[in-house]
């Protein structure tokens, strides 16, 4: 026979329910970075340099289909993530040495 479950908690907390952010929040507030108190000046420099969205490409790679063994295929996906530059490397150490 089964039995009624009894019910768990909700951790579920409702945005509305959350304080308005004011002005005199922010100008309370101390900034910092990795835990470490800057000035204003410093936070807002850094704020500038930080990287947002996708790493920039160097450019010069393009697009192509090759077709490989199966083994060798498998054997740079095993390595796990960055097979694909690892294939590159590989290519290039090959190229490097027959030229």
């Amino acid at each position: 026979m089964t039995t009624k479950k009894t019910a768990s908690k909700s951790s579920w907390v409702d945005p509305d329910d959350a304080p308005e952010l004011t002005g005199e929040f922010f100008a309370s507030a101390t900034p910092s970075i990795g835990g470490q108190e800057v000035t204003l000046e410093e936070f807002k420099a850094s704020a500038k340099k930080a990287l947002r969205g996708r790493p920039k490409g160097s450019g010069v790679k393009r697009s192509t289909t090759v077709r490989f063994d199966d083994d060798v295929l498998a054997a740079f996906k095993s390595m796990g993530k960055g097979w694909q530059t690892r294939m590159n490397d590989a290519l290039r150490d090959w190229v490097k040495a027959n030229r």
